[in-house]
C-alpha cells in the first residue's frame, strides 16, 4: 500500500470511529449532539477532562472500548501521516539526486533556459532528434509539474546564476537557448554563459528590436524575435501558401512520413571522402540530397552524383524519419555512440 493510500485509509477509519463514538453517546446516554461530540473528542484524544454528564454502567463500558479503539486509531493516523511526509521527502531527494547524476554524465547537450511557451515547444522539436540531450533551467516552481510530466531533465533556479549554469553542465554543453521572458535577463544570461564556455553556440530570444544588438554584443551567435518570425511566417503563408504548407509538413516534429534534416558529416564517418554515387544513400535509405553545405558556409544545391562528401560538410536531405535516422547513424557515428551509452 502506498503512503498516500495508507494515509487516506487511516483518516477514513478515524472518521468512522469518531462517528461511532458520537452515535453511541447519543443512543446510550441520550445526550445531545454537541455533548456527544465533546465527549467523543476528549475520550479519543485521552486529554483527561471530566465527563460531561454522569454515565450509566453501559456508557462506561462503551467509553472504555472507545478509548482503546480511539487510541489505536490515533496512533495509526499519526504513523500514516509521518510515513506520508517522510516518504514524500525521501522521494523528492532521491528524484533530485537521480536527475543530477543524469545531468552530470551529459556531454554536447542542449541547455534550454526558460520553459514557457517557447521553451516547451523547442524541447518538443528537439525530441525529434534522439541524440539531442536537453537540460531545462526554470525559475518558476509552478512549471516543475510540467517538466516532470514531460520527462525533462531540469534544474530549478535562476539561469543567469553561474552556479545554476554549472549545475546544468554548461562546461560540456554544445548549445544554449536563452528563452527567458525579459530581454535584460537574456542579455545577462548570455554574458554569463559566454564567460563560462567560450565555444558554446548560443541562440537568444529578443522581444524588442534594440535588444538584438545587445544580445549579439553579449556573445549570442544568433538572435531571434518571435514577433519578427511570426510576421514573416504570416506573410509567406499569404504569398506562398503551397510552399509554406509543404514546409510545415517537412518540419513537423511529430511526422515520420516526410521530413527534411541537416546532418553534419563527421570526419570519422565511413562516407567521408566518398562520392554521392558510391555512397548508397539513394539505394539504402531512399533519400533526396537537396544540398551540401561546406564548413565555410558555401552551399551546393542539387549536388551532382560525382560530388564528394567531405568531413565537416553538412548534408541537407529529405525523406522518411526512419531513413534519415539511419543516415545520421552513419554520418554522425560518434554522436550516436554517445547517445546509446
Amino acid at each position: 500500500m502506498t503512503s498516500s493510500r495508507y494515509l487516506l485509509t487511516s483518516v477514513v477509519l478515524a472518521l468512522i470511529i469518531f462517528s461511532v463514538g458520537i452515535s453511541g453517546y447519543m443512543l446510550i446516554e441520550g445526550w445531545n449532539f454537541l455533548d456527544a461530540v465533546y465527549m467523543t473528542a476528549i475520550t479519543i484524544t485521552t486529554v483527561g477532562f471530566s465527563e460531561v454528564h454522569a454515565m450509566s454502567q453501559v456508557g462506561r463500558i462503551f467509553t472504555v472500548m472507545l478509548v482503546i479503539t480511539g487510541v489505536a486509531t490515533f496512533l495509526y493516523v499519526a504513523s500514516a501521516l509521518v510515513q506520508f511526509m517522510v516518504e514524500g521527502k525521501i522521494r523528492e531527494i532521491m528524484g533530485r539526486r537521480t536527475l543530477d547524476k543524469k545531468i552530470a554524465h551529459l556531454k554536447n547537450h542542449y541547455i534550454v533556459c526558460g520553459y514557457g511557451r517557447i521553451g516547451r515547444v523547442l524541447c518538443q522539436h528537439f525530441n525529434a532528434h534522439p541524440y539531442v540531450r536537453q537540460v531545462v533551467i526554470e525559475l518558476n516552481p509552478d512549471r516543475v509539474p510540467e517538466l516532470e510530466a514531460d520527462g525533462r531533465l531540469y534544474i530549478s533556479g535562476d539561469a543567469s546564476e553561474e552556479e545554476t549554469l554549472l549545475s546544468a553542465g554548461i562546461k560540456k554543453a554544445k548549445v544554449l537557448v536563452a528563452a527567458l521572458a525579459r530581454d535584460v535577463d537574456n542579455v545577462f544570461l548570455v554574458l554569463t554563459a559566454r564567460q563560462l564556455n567560450p565555444g558554446l553556440f548560443i541562440v537568444a530570444r529578443a522581444t524588442e528590436k534594440r535588444a538584438k544588438s545587445k544580445l549579439l554584443a553579449a556573445g549570442a551567435n544568433r538572435v531571434e524575435s518571435p514577433y519578427d518570425v511570426g510576421a514573416v511566417n504570416m506573410a509567406q503563408r499569404v504569398l506562398r501558401p503551397s510552399v509554406t504548407s509543404f514546409m510545415d509538413l517537412v518540419f513537423a516534429y511529430d511526422r515520420k512520413d516526410i521530413k527534411m534534416e541537416e546532418i553534419r558529416v563527421d570526419p570519422t564517418s565511413s562516407l567521408a571522402n566518398v562520392m554521392l554515387k558510391d555512397s548508397g544513400i539513394r539505394q539504402k535509405f531512399n533519400l533526396i540530397v537537396i544540398a551540401i553545405k561546406g564548413p565555410r558556409g558555401d552551399m551546393l544545391f542539387n549536388p551532382s552524383f560525382e560530388t564528394v562528401i567531405k568531413g565537416d560538410d553538412t548534408m541537407i536531405a529529405m525523406g522518411k524519419s526512419d531513413d534519415l535516422a539511419g543516415l545520421e547513424k552513419i554520418l554522425r557515428p560518434n554522436d550516436w555512440e554517445t547517445y546509446s551509452r
